[in-house]
């Protein structure tokens, strides 16, 4: 495993956004673990995760795109925090671009904030987390209805590795479904490879019960 994962993982943990015990998601499915990228309020915290993202997308895309585009709310300062990132990191310059959730008719008009998007652009999403894929749905015909681009992929942060809508997971549904790749920083199967009983700080985060209670939760709902 990539040394920037294992400290992607650790950064979870200490900025509390990745928790285990007992979780009820939206879907109602009970979890074994939860995240929440809420918890990311720090400029210290966002300068990190902007840099963890960066790497990622390097890692994936490359740097062959032009603009960075972050789904409202959570994917707004997400852009921000990995274009600074990756201006650092590589010295490259991309545009960020979010959605509103209601159109602007003064001033700076339009459903878009950031960027503009332009015919040819090559655009990477970014998101905290997919879990069903229905994000991706409100955000890809808003993408393309500014402009005819070329998306490139989505990089998350987490990949829970659960099924989506179908028996599989929901990265694996948008790409088959949309045609471009979807990835993640890391996912939960490298995230209980580096935490079973292995402390961290004096805390054992996947203890022996833990482990299976997420192994029990893939049986019922691990995607194929």
């Amino acid at each position: 495993m990539e040394e920037y994962k294992k400290q992607f993982i650790e950064f979870m943990v200490d900025s509390q956004v990745l928790k285990f015990g007992e979780f009820t998601l939206k879907s109602g499915r009970k979890s074994p673990f939860f995240m929440n990228a809420g918890g990311y309020v720090t400029g210290t915290q966002l300068r990190r995760l902007g840099e963890y993202y960066a790497r990622a997308i390097h890692d994936h895309y490359g740097l062959d795109f032009d603009v960075l585009f972050g789904p409202a709310y959570k994917g707004i300062p997400l852009s921000v925090a990995t274009t600074m990132a990756i201006s650092e990191l590589y010295g490259k310059d991309v545009r960020y671009c979010s959605n509103r959730k209601e159109v602007k008719d003064h001033g700076d008009t339009g459903i878009l904030l950031g960027s503009k998007l332009k015919d040819g652009d090559r655009v990477v999403i970014i998101e905290d987390v997919t879990t069903s894929g229905k994000s991706i749905e409100e955000t890809y015909p808003i993408i393309t209805a500014q402009a005819d681009v070329e998306i490139k992929g989505l990089m998350v942060s987490l990949n829970r590795m659960e099924r989506g809508q179908s028996e599989k997971s929901a990265l694996m549904e948008i790409k088959e479904k949309y045609g471009f790749d979807a990835n993640a920083i890391v996912n939960m199967e490298e995230v209980v490879e580096y935490l079973y009983n292995k402390p961290y700080k004096g805390q054992v985060y996947i203890d022996d019960t833990i482990k299976e209670a997420i192994d029990v939760y893939y049986q019922q709902y691990g995607a194929k």
